[in-house]
């Protein structure tokens, strides 16, 4: 498993390119038996391999990309070098999550091996663009192109880093959702002396950003926590110290929960904005829809999975970012997150202790045993 896994942080997978991820992964699953298929839209590549040819169908999702290394000469080691300190592994893709995709293959090579009925389908099915925009399609399309073939996934367990402190000590049964957007303010450019014939759109942006940033969207409910804004660029000027620029332009963010809806954020904020009487475009993106697991039963077989390995139950929440689970939720598909500890995932020396992720390799192997017990 180490040895897989060091061979996939090598490659340079920044996303949405898989860069060769997909052929050591592939030839690692043909060797068990696996059914790949590449399926390919636009610049990015998803591979969904299977085995098993009856009973429901439990998949583990996951993606092969990761996001850029930053200034590389900051690393404590090179970022692609896979290096090995100690029970620490470092590279760009540990945590996030090749880490995970290794576990998953070791997993099922270790089920195959010692079982000899399978029950169930086991399937694998992942992407190489969870870190870039998903407008282009990818995770998305396949899953409505399953739902079409009746290819349901009844069980999904997400590789997502959401372990804490230790490993397994959170797992996921839900994510908010993520509503975009691009707001640009109109103001008159001119000169900086003659306040009298200009309007300042960074000046106009003041109240209204402190109104947003003070705004209660909703207040969450018992899973989730209440809906966040928050702003990620503002851009201005035209760089002279002397004109009043024309136009600001702001990007922000909601994270929200089921309390509020698509058309509530919208409805709402562009009802601040029209408070403030100001002159603007604006531009919507979706990212992803809240979801949430309701049904016990595969939430209990990953929990007693975990209690059984390590003898405590992790945490179930609905925190942390989107993942490709949004998307599996439209099968009505029950969902747990579960992968490594992700107190590094996207900054400088990014890590995993190799002797948890053996642990987490035993959990993923104690889930695929109960599923098929109980199949």
């Amino acid at each position: 498993m180490i040895d897989l896994l060091r061979n996939l942080l090598k490659i340079k997978s920044i996303s949405p390119n898989d860069m060769g991820c997909f052929d050591v992964i592939e030839k690692e699953l043909r060797k068990l038996g696996f059914n790949c298929e590449r399926i390919n839209y636009l610049n990015v590549e998803n591979l969904y391999a299977t085995t098993g040819n009856s009973g429901k169908l439990f998949c583990f999702l996951g993606h092969t990309d990761v996001v850029p290394t930053g200034p590389e000469e900051k690393w404590k080691y090179p970022p692609f070098s896979a290096t090995i300190d100690g029970d620490i592994l470092y590279g760009r893709g540990t945590a996030d999550m090749k880490a995970s995709v290794a576990a998953f293959i070791e997993s099922a090579k270790e089920f195959i091996n010692s079982s000899s009925t399978m029950n169930f389908r086991l399937g694998i099915l992942l992407t190489s663009n969870e870190e870039g925009s998903a407008k282009d399609g990818f995770i998305d399309q396949i899953i409505e192109k399953m739902i079409k073939d009746n290819e349901i996934i009844d069980f999904c367990l997400v590789g997502e880093p959401t372990s804490s402190k230790k490993v397994a000590d959170c797992a996921r049964i839900g994510r908010r959702g993520s509503l975009g957007g691009h707001l640009k303010i109109y103001g008159e450019q001119g000169h900086i002396a003659y306040p009298e014939k200009v309007i300042n759109p960074i000046l106009l942006s003041g109240d209204l950003i402190s109104n947003l940033n003070n705004k209660i969207w909703d207040n969450g409910n018992d899973a989730f926590d209440p809906t966040s804004f928050q702003i990620s660029n503002i851009s201005s000027g035209t760089g002279a110290h002397n004109v009043v620029p024309g136009e600001l332009e702001l990007t922000f963010n909601f994270r929200f929960s089921p309390e509020s809806s698509e058309d509530s954020l919208k409805s709402e904020f562009e009802s601040v904005l029209n408070e403030h009487n100001l002159n603007y475009d604006l531009e919507w993106e979706l990212n992803g829809l809240p979801y949430y697991t309701k049904d016990n039963f595969f939430i209990e077989i990953v929990s007693n999975s975990v209690k059984e390995v390590t003898d405590y139950r992790p945490e179930l929440n609905a925190k942390g970012g989107t993942s490709d689970g949004r998307f599996v939720a439209k099968m009505n598909s029950e969902i747990v997150e579960l992968g490594p500890v992700n107190k590094s995932i996207h900054q400088i020396d990014e890590h995993i202790k190799i002797s948890e992720l053996w642990t987490l390799k035993e959990i993923y192997t104690k889930i695929l045993t109960k599923i098929n017990q109980v199949s």
